[in-house]
């Protein structure tokens, strides 16, 4: 019998107790599949998962059979079926989850309503890390991904609580979102965020700029309380990973970014003989703008028009690049600009479109020797120029989704580099989750400390018990320092064969080995779970919050 229903504002107890008369449902889980494409187009499979679910060990509540005349009985059997089910849920190892959609199973119009400002990921953060399930939290979004990492203390109610979080914020309904999401537990998660800060989940094999967003997400996360030692020790790791890498293989090489390859494919568009001649526009000279403008020159063009709200970094620009003709025009002068373009670039930050399809209709036409066809190539997230736009005849509208073609040459050179970096990824996940692993020893040296000192000062106060209240400071002083460092002596060996780095699995095996023994030793698994002891504080925090 599965549990479906939401943690919210229920107690642990009244769960437990409802969980033989809910409705049975299946809890869909995703995992990496067997036949997951290097750069993650597959990701999206799911399949049946009971890890994600409490399952009674009657088959129905109505096994369960009540004598009045014998209570206790009765009692006694719904008890034993309760703790069968805490045990279960609350011995359920807290799982790093990715929640994701990217450019290879959504669409650009879903990822521009779900993309989240950099300035707002404390506060998604903050809001994440409130939901009954969700402990640690992180969002990167980009103009290719919006991907929420977690550690959930629960798999299936953790993504529930997270879906329903995305939906709210998007408008998009959770059905929809459920259509292209793809969902990644614990060493699948690991290494599609590796994947994904090595440049092998991006467009262009190698995309330098995704390594940046990813350090991004750490400076950003710094001080926010949710991004929690395990999501930040996987993003610092996945930049380790990025570094090495790039610095391993020569995945880097060609164009490496969503910037060159939108120049890559304006000048695929255009016919070779006027490759040189075309009139070059770029709007906004942000992060993205700049490096449109690099690629230009990398590509020959000596001469662009550049549109931005202020002329301050378009100066920067044109002293960097001083042997390159660059003319600022203000945004009053932008559709003007257009209409004296053969090829548009935008990469603002604008919420709203900056080009409709009645703004460009009555412009003058491209240049002949262009085809006739003016081309605009959007790299931004939300889109600059509207769907409407591509109605016109004499206009070509590509967004960062059309850029699947520039990533089509030279196949078989790529999945070469693909195989390498893999192999680095491989290397550096191992790595990652023995250190994580390392980490499941800390509750029990916190639980087996605070056993001695509820052990060391039960004997303390016995002791100066017996020698009577007119006992000196200094003497009692004394007493006290005896006892912790007595203590301290009988702790110091199991405490060293508690503590690893992970870098040697093989002691990472005698470490975990000890920990079990000790837990056994010393009854410290008979203590209410941590799991437990986590949700029943949240969710008690949040009821009174209501």
């Amino acid at each position: 019998m599965a549990l479906s229903t939401s943690f919210s504002c229920v107690k642990l107890e009244a769960l437990l107790l409802k969980c033989c008369s809910s409705s049975s449902s299946s809890s869909v889980l995703s995992s990496r599949p067997s036949n997951a494409t290097i750069f993650g187009k597959n990701k999206r499979t799911l399949v049946q998962s009971q890890r994600g679910t409490i399952r009674c060990e009657a088959s129905s509540a109505s096994n369960i059979i009540v004598d009045p005349s014998n209570n206790a009985t009765s009692v006694s059997a719904l008890e034993q079926l309760k703790t069968s089910a805490a045990d279960r849920y609350t011995k359920e190892r807290a799982s790093i989850v990715v929640i994701g959609l990217s450019v290879h199973t959504t669409p650009v119009e879903m990822r521009e309503k779900l993309a989240i400002p950099e300035a707002e990921w404390p506060r998604a953060i903050g809001e994440l890390c409130s939901l009954n399930h969700i402990e640690e939290a992180a969002v990167l979004s980009t103009c290719n991904r919006m991907e929420i990492y977690v550690v959930a203390l629960s798999q299936h109610r953790g993504v529930k609580e997270v879906t329903e979080w995305m939906s709210k914020t998007s408008g998009i309904p959770v059905s929809e979102l459920c259509q292209h999401q793809f969902l990644l537990y614990n060493k699948d998660a690991t290494q599609h965020l590796f994947e994904v800060s090595a440049g092998l989940d991006s467009l262009v094999l190698g995309e330098g700029q995704i390594l940046a967003q990813v350090k991004q997400v750490v400076k950003v996360g710094q001080g926010v309380n949710g991004f929690g030692r395990n999501i930040s020790g996987l993003f610092k790791h996945a930049i380790t990973v990025g570094k090495r890498v790039r610095t391993e293989t020569n995945i880097a090489a060609g164009a490496v970014s969503v910037s060159s390859a939108a120049v890559e494919l304006a000048l695929m568009k255009l016919p070779e003989a006027s490759q040189n001649t075309a009139r070059m526009l770029v709007i906004g000279a942000g992060k993205m703008g700049k490096l449109v403008i690099k690629h230009l020159v990398a590509k020959g063009c000596t001469k662009m028009v550049v549109v931005n709200r202020t002329e301050e970094r378009v100066a920067a620009i044109r002293e960097e690049l001083k042997e390159i003709e660059i003319i600022y025009k203000p945004l009053s002068e932008m559709l003007t600009c257009v209409g004296e373009a053969d090829v548009v670039f935008t990469s603002t930050a604008s919420e709203n479109p900056l080009f409709l399809k009645d703004h460009v209709k009555d412009l003058p036409p491209a240049s002949h020797e262009d085809g006739g066809h003016r081309l605009f190539i959007d790299i931004s997230v939300p889109r600059n120029v509207g769907s409407c736009v591509s109605d016109i005849e004499s206009v070509r509208v590509y967004n960062v989704d059309d850029l699947k073609e520039v990533v089509a040459a030279n196949k078989e050179d790529r999945l070469r580099k693909a195989m390498e970096a893999q192999a680095i990824i491989g290397e550096e996940s191992k790595q990652f989750e023995a250190w994580r692993d390392s980490l499941e020893t800390v509750p029990t040296i916190k639980k087996l400390r605070a056993y001695a000192e509820r052990v060391r000062v039960a004997e303390l106060e016995k002791c100066l018990g017996k020698m009577g209240d007119d006992i000196p400071k200094k003497t009692r002083r004394a007493v006290d320092d005896l006892s912790r460092g007595i203590v301290n002596k009988l702790l110091h060996g199991p405490m060293q064969h508690l503590r690893c780095d992970g870098s040697d699995s093989r002691t990472l095996d005698e470490t975990l080995e000890n920990m079990h023994a000790l837990n056994r030793m010393f009854s410290l698994e008979t203590e209410i779970f941590v799991l437990e002891q986590k949700i029943r504080a949240k969710v008690e925090q949040n009821h009174g919050e209501i």
